[in-house]
């Protein structure tokens, strides 16, 4: 039996698509192993959002041959889209496939025999036009499910509308289908996923011959799937993501209350240049609203440092929103210069050093908010998700509203949903629970 192993960059939602890939190579008699082992065949799923993850992908080859000298090594995803010849010239690439392509990659195997130039199959990004759905497996508790891919805004540091093509949709029917598939596996948790997931059903109009359906009615129809204990949506937009859907989240039987939201910057002109589609007061509209329903929600936010033209005072304005916001934690982001975006050709380029400095300040006031956050729930009774990791004798679990939380390992939780007294704040900044004796006793 011939031996694959994956490796993947990035996003939830390219997770999803090596896991999908992943049980095509097995559903055709390859057995998946750990990338860390030998194997015939390498699959490398990457992601061009920083210049470090392009440099990443060639450390990657480089280790998977360290281990398989003899190795096919496969190339895919939106740094092979973006720069196929770049990927191509790295030494002991054989395979590179862009957008439209990789979801094929069985049908370029027909020998794993080196090459001695990588061939490259790609098309152009406007005939990556049409969905293909997919969802990661392999950990029991939560699975990524991609329900909406691509991108039509223009941001002007981004490359993902180059790398992934335009925005389009599954259909809600098949999303409740793949939905149902993954809540017979014993799955408790399912994490939507997508571009620009709140775009979902967009390209309905653009088809023509499709039911028109949005974001707000597939949370709806989702909510009704039995044997999902519980639904997260990650990251989207503040200008998509509307009352209808807040409302509806904080009476939900299933869809929890943890918001990932990008920001970017908390400086209206520098949103203006990023070419955003909302301005900073719709951005504390949507926190005050989530708020006033679901004190206890979660809420995370993307953000950008050193943008071009950003100034120090730019900055402070980003910082002292960011601080007034009732906010659970940062994704902060280091603002690099990608080729063919807009951005690139800005003038008043931020030195590196003091992009670094202000990441740095971004992340200090983030680990503020989060213990913050936490601290407000000390002492109330939460339901915890248990995750199958030993770590020191100890097992770690989300609850509901994001707070990760740690206990004794006990193989009888993995999997489980468990009613838990937040305790204490622990030294590496998960809280420490009581786990109820009647629960475990159950």
């Amino acid at each position: 039996m011939k031996k694959v192993a994956f490796h993947t960059l990035g996003c939830k939602l390219n997770f999803s698509e090596t896991s999908t890939i992943a049980r095509l190579f097995q559903e055709n008699g390859y057995q998946k192993v750990d990338f860390s082992q030998p194997s015939d065949v390498y699959v490398i799923n990457t992601c061009s959002v920083t210049a470090n993850a392009d440099k990443e992908c060639k450390q990657i080859v480089k280790s998977a041959l360290s281990v398989s000298p003899d190795a096919y090594v496969v190339v895919v995803g939106c740094y092979a889209q973006l720069k196929p010849e770049e990927i191509a010239n790295i030494e002991g690439v054989d395979l590179v496939l862009g957008a439209s392509e990789k979801f094929k990659l069985l049908n370029y195997l027909e020998d794993l025999q080196k090459k001695t130039k990588a061939e490259i199959y790609s098309c152009e990004i406007e005939e990556a036009n049409f969905f293909v759905d997919a969802y990661s497996f392999g950990d029991r508790t939560r699975v990524f499910l991609k329900v909406q891919d691509g991108c039509d805004y223009n941001c002007s540091f981004c490359t993902i509308p180059l790398a992934r093509g335009s925005s389009r949709s599954d259909t809600i029917e098949n999303a409740l289908k793949n939905a149902r598939n993954i809540a017979k596996e014993d799955v408790k948790e399912i994490v939507l996923t997508g571009v620009n997931l709140g775009d979902f059903g967009n390209n309905a109009s653009k088809e023509g011959n499709r039911k028109q359906e949005t974001f707000f009615s597939l949370v709806q129809e989702l909510d009704q799937v039995e044997g999902i204990e519980r639904f997260r949506i990650s990251s989207i937009e503040p200008n998509l993501l509307k009352n209808e859907t807040i409302e509806f989240v904080s009476t939900s039987k299933r869809f929890v209350p943890h918001f990932h939201i990008p920001l970017q910057s908390g400086s209206n002109k520098i949103l203006k240049a990023m070419r955003r589609r909302y301005m900073r007061e719709l951005y504390s509209d949507r926190v005050a609203t989530i708020k006033s329903l679901m004190p206890h929600c979660c809420i995370g936010v993307d953000v950008i440092v050193g943008f071009p033209g950003e100034s120090d005072e730019d900055f402070l304005d980003t910082y002292n929103f960011l601080n007034t916001l009732d906010i659970s934690y940062l994704h902060v982001f280091t603002y690099s210069e990608r080729d063919n975006t807009d951005a690139i050709t800005h003038k008043d380029v931020v030195p590196v050093a003091i992009r670094k400095k202000r990441n740095k300040m971004l992340r200090i006031l983030s680990a503020k908010k989060l213990r913050h956050f936490y601290e407000q729930h000390l002492g109330e009774t939460r339901t915890v998700l248990f995750e199958g990791d030993n770590k020191g004798g100890f097992m770690h679990g989300f609850t509901d509203n994001y707070i990760k939380v740690k206990t004794p390992h006990n193989p009888a939780l993995v999997n489980q949903l468990k009613e838990v007294t937040l305790r204490e704040l622990d030294a590496d900044g998960s809280v420490l629970v009581d786990v109820m004796v009647e629960e475990l006793a159950g």
